[in-house]
């Protein structure tokens, strides 16, 4: 290795002390923001128009604009330096609040905020926090334990598929809630799983659903960015479960319902919190009693007799009478996880690493 004379060691140091001297200046704001001075970066995995996740996250971007707050954002962002890079780009645009908005931007996002520490930063799904940094997310689990009632009503053949993306806790208790709202109306079906490992690839997608199809599932439920399972759905003359947005239109004879994300509850909450002075660090984590998620609106393809099943659950869910994740629960091999009546913590859950019984289909080690 090439030494460094003494000196230039010195002057290196010395630029280095002023170059980070002036981010955390850059990093300082004055006076406290408003609605005027407030400018809001997203930082997204995929595209606005994906009929997904990331377009269930630009409905919240909007929602802070017709409040009149300036918003800006850079899309198709992969989970990794190139999250750093969207991070910094927003910054220099002038954004002083930023949300990364997929699970592998975490520790991008806080190697940034640490160099910033009076901008607001938050990453969705993620665990880590600062002090300027929050985590969020939504008990989209609640919806799709309603999402599977309407799957248990509808299966004949009593084989259910799930394409899931990322074998993570996020993914692996929404498959489990499911199969448990599966077998509260059909004991005797079971949810068979296929993971892709990547969150938005249509033809992996694709190929994940026809293979469950070709098993004989004749219902399909996603955790997936695209509307790929459900239009193989529909090719097969089967009937399918969306996620994060309304996506009647991409297969109408086999959209069933989907599990949904109400961002702007969290996002207007959150920047209104900045604009009151009371923000601080926390995570956030909330279901269908706040309004951060729902379940959209059943369509004809439903069973007869979903609607009143559904809506007695979710009545049951708001008011705290039913918890999802409620023992006895077994997990694949008939070991109980969960005694009778012990009801998960939130930790628990947000940490779960195993599947119920009832599902066909491993968690990667």
């Amino acid at each position: 290795m090439k030494k460094v004379p003494g000196i230039a060691l010195i002057a290196a140091a010395a630029l280095l002390s002023v170059s980070c001297a002036k981010k955390a200046d850059e990093g300082k704001s004055s006076a406290a923001l408003t609605k005027e001075t407030v400018k809001v970066g997203f930082v997204y995995i995929g595209n606005i128009h994906d009929e997904g996740y990331t377009e269930a996250h630009d409905q919240g971007r909007l929602a802070l604009n017709e409040m009149g707050i300036a918003t800006a954002y850079i899309e198709n962002v992969a989970e990794n330096a190139d999250c750093e890079k969207a991070v910094r780009d927003l910054i220099d645009q002038g954004c002083n609040v930023i949300y990364t908005t997929s699970f592998g931007f975490m520790d991008w996002t806080l190697k940034v905020a640490a160099e910033y520490p009076n901008l607001y930063f938050a990453h969705c799904s993620g665990y880590k926090r600062a002090d300027n940094v929050s985590t969020y997310f939504g008990k989209v689990y609640q919806a799709r334990y309603l999402s599977g009632i309407a799957a248990g009503k509808k299966t004949d053949t009593n084989k259910i598929g799930y394409v899931a993306a990322m074998p993570i806790p996020e993914v692996i208790r929404g498959i489990n809630a499911f199969t448990l709202g599966v077998q509260s109306v059909n004991p005797a079906a079971i949810v068979e799983v296929i993971w892709t490992n990547t969150w938005f690839d249509p033809a992996v997608e694709k190929q994940a659903a026809l293979e469950l199809l070709n098993k004989g599932c004749d219902v399909m439920a996603q955790h997936q960015d695209s509307t790929a399972a459900q239009i193989a759905a529909q090719e097969k003359g089967a009937f399918a479960i969306g996620y994060n947005t309304p996506t009647p239109t991409a297969a109408p004879k086999a959209y069933m319902t989907a599990p949904l994300f109400k961002w702007a509850t969290f996002y207007v909450d959150d920047v209104q919190a900045i604009l009151n002075g009371t923000w601080s660090s926390r995570a956030y984590w909330e279901g269908l009693d706040k309004g951060m998620v729902a379940l959209d609106d059943l369509t004809a393809n439903c069973a007869e007799g979903t609607a009143e099943l559904v809506d007695a659950a979710k009545a049951k869910i708001m008011d705290g009478s039913l918890y999802v994740f409620t023992g006895p629960l077994l997990d694949q091999s008939g070991t109980e996880k969960v005694a009778s009546d012990v009801k998960m913590t939130d930790e628990e859950v947000w940490n779960m690493g195993w599947f119920v019984k009832g599902i066909i289909g491993s968690v990667p080690n």
